[in-house]
C-alpha cells in the first residue's frame, strides 16, 4: 500500500495529452511529461484494501500494491525488481494495455481508481533512464534448442523466459523487423518503436537469436525447424481479419485495417511504401468501433483526411459503468480514446448494407441502415442513409490465426473457435509443438499475450527438463 490516508488526501491525476492541433502533425507519443513527485503522490493513493482485487484484473498477476508502495517511498530499484518479477515488458503494457487492473481496483468502487498504469510506465521508464536494465544471460546452457515462431509480445516473453532457463532460443519473424503487432499495427503515437528496439538489443545480449523475413511454412520449412529443435512454440498471433461480404465489396479503396496501419509504421521508420493506402483528402469510413478502429482514426487524422466516420454495430454504451458489469468486472461504458478527441464522427447501431462505386470501380459511397440491439440487430425501417466514402477500412477484429501454412502443415488440432488447441502445459496435439498468445486464445490484449508467453515457456521448460523453475 502507499500512504495510509493517501486515498482520502489525493485525487487521481494522470499526464495531460499534448494539444490536438500539435500532436496530429507528428507521430510521437501523445502524452506530456509527468513529474516524479506527482507519480509518488499517485502511489500514495494505493489503499490497505486487504484483498487487492487489482490482481484479479491483471492476467500477469502483477504485484501491484508492492510497486505502488515502492514508488511512493522513492524506492525505484525495488519497484522495478518487483515489476519485472511478473512482467517482461512493462514499457509495452504501461503504454498500450487498457488496464483491467484499474477497473478492478478497490478504490474504484466509489472513487477514481489508483493510476496503476501510469505508475508502471513511470517505473520502467525511470529504470531505463538510470541504466538499471541489463542483459541477464543464463549461467549455464541446457543443450536444448527451442524455435519461437512470431515476435509479438507472446513470442518475445516466451523467448526471454526460455533463454533465461538456459535453452538456446531462436525467434522467427516473417516481417523485416522484430515486434509483431507492436511493430506493425500499433501506431507510433501510442508507442514509439525504440521501446521495442532496446528490448531486442537486451535479448540479443542475453543470447537469443532473431531471424527476420523468415516466414515459417513458406520460405522456412516447419519440418526443418522441428528436426533442428527440441521444441517449437507457435506465437504467430490471430491475423485472419473479419470480412464484410456485402454488395460492392470488390470495389477499389476498401481495405483491412492491417493493410493500412503497418504501412504507416513503415513510413515512420523511414521506409518507402509504393502504392500505399493514404487517407489524405479522402472521405474515410472505418467499420469497427474498437481499439483498431481508433488506431485507424488517429492515423487518418494525421494523414489529414477530408472527413472520417467510425461505424459501430453495437448500441452506444453508457457514459458510466453499466449495471450489467459491476465492480470488479471490466466495465461496459463509453471510452474516449485520444483519436476520438482529435475529430471524426462516431456512429453507433449502424450496419453497412452495400458499397457504391463509380464507373472506374472505385468506392464512392456506402449505404447503411440503423439497427436495434444485439443479438438480432433488427433493421429500423426507413433509416437507410448514404455516406460518402473514398476509403473504407475494416477494423472488425480477427477470427483467429491464419490456417494456411504452418498450422495446416503441422496438422495441429483446433478448438471450436479455430485457434490452436493445447493442453494445460500449452502443448498442441503435435508432440513437442506448443502455442501461446492470440494463436492459442484468439485476439486479445498485450497483457494477455505476455502472460501466455510466460506460461507457455514454463510448459516448454517442464516438458524439456521434467520440471521448471520459471514463474507462471
Amino acid at each position: 500500500m502507499g500512504k495510509v490516508t493517501g486515498f482520502v488526501e489525493y485525487q487521481r491525476e494522470t499526464p495531460l495529452r499534448r494539444p490536438v492541433e500539435e500532436r496530429v502533425k507528428d507521430w510521437f507519443e501523445i502524452y506530456q511529461p509527468f513529474s516524479f513527485d506527482s507519480v509518488r503522490t499517485q502511489g500514495a493513493r494505493c489503499m490497505d484494501c486487504g484483498i487487492p482485487f487489482c490482481h484479479t484484473g491483471c492476467p500477469l498477476n502483477n504485484i501491484i500494491p508492492d510497486w505502488n508502495d515502492f514508488a511512493y517511498q522513492d524506492r525505484w530499484k525495488d519497484a522495478i525488481r518487483v515489476l519485472h518479477s511478473t512482467n517482461n515488458f512493462p514499457e509495452f503494457t504501461g503504454r498500450i494495455c487498457p488496464a483491467p487492473c484499474e477497473a478492478a481496483c478497490v478504490l474504484g468502487i466509489n472513487e477514481p481508481p489508483v493510476a496503476i498504469k501510469l505508475i508502471e510506465k513511470s517505473i520502467i521508464d525511470y529504470a531505463w533512464e538510470q541504466g538499471w536494465i541489463k542483459p541477464e544471460p543464463p549461467e549455464t546452457r541446457t543443450g536444448k534448442r527451442v524455435a519461437v515462431i512470431g515476435s509479438g509480445p507472446a513470442g518475445l516473453a516466451a523467448a526471454q523466459q526460455l533463454n533465461r532457463a538456459g535453452h538456446t532460443v531462436t525467434v522467427y519473424e516473417k516481417s523485416d523487423r522484430i515486434g509483431g503487432l507492436l511493430r506493425y499495427g500499433i501506431p507510433d503515437f501510442k508507442m514509439e518503436k525504440h521501446h521495442i528496439d532496446r528490448r531486442v538489443e537486451q535479448m540479443k545480449a542475453e543470447g537469443i537469436e532473431f531471424a527476420v523475413n523468415a516466414h515459417v511454412g513458406e520460405n522456412v520449412s516447419i519440418e526443418e525447424l522441428r528436426a533442428n529443435n527440441d521444441a517449437v512454440l507457435l506465437a504467430g498471433g490471430a491475423e485472419h481479419p473479419r470480412d464484410l461480404p456485402v454488395p460492392g465489396r470488390d470495389l477499389k479503396g476498401i481495405h483491412f485495417a492491417m493493410d493500412f496501419l503497418p504501412q504507416q509504421n513503415k513510413r515512420v521508420a523511414g521506409d518507402t511504401v509504393e502504392d500505399g493506402i493514404i487517407a489524405t483528402g479522402k472521405n474515410v469510413i472505418i467499420i469497427g468501433g474498437g481499439d483498431t478502429g481508433a488506431d485507424c482514426l488517429g492515423t487518418s487524422h494525421r494523414h489529414k483526411a477530408k472527413s472520417i466516420h467510425q461505424f459501430e454495430l453495437m448500441q452506444r454504451p453508457p457514459d458510466q459503468r453499466s449495471e450489467t458489469t459491476p465492480w470488479p468486472l471490466w466495465p461496459l461504458m463509453l471510452r474516449l480514446e485520444s483519436s476520438h478527441e482529435e475529430g471524426g464522427v462516431r456512429e453507433f447501431a449502424i450496419a453497412t448494407k452495400e458499397f457504391l462505386g463509380d464507373e472506374n470501380g472505385n468506392v464512392k459511397g456506402l449505404k447503411a441502415v440503423r439497427v436495434g440491439p444485439a443479438p438480432k440487430f433488427a433493421e429500423i425501417p426507413g433509416s437507410e442513409q448514404i455516406f460518402e466514402a473514398d476509403l473504407v477500412l475494416f477494423a472488425m477484429g480477427f477470427t483467429g490465426p491464419v490456417k494456411n501454412g504452418m498450422i495446416d502443415q503441422l496438422g495441429c488440432e483446433l478448438d471450436q473457435r479455430g485457434n490452436v488447441k493445447t493442453d494445460a502445459g500449452y502443448m498442441s496435439s503435435v508432440q513437442g509443438v506448443f502455442a501461446a498468445g492470440d494463436m492459442r486464445r484468439g485476439q486479445s490484449l498485450v497483457v494477455w499475450a505476455i502472460a501466455e508467453g510466460r506460461k507457455a515457456a514454463h510448459g516448454v521448460d517442464t516438458w524439456l527438463m521434467g520440471e521448471s523453475r520459471l514463474p507462471l
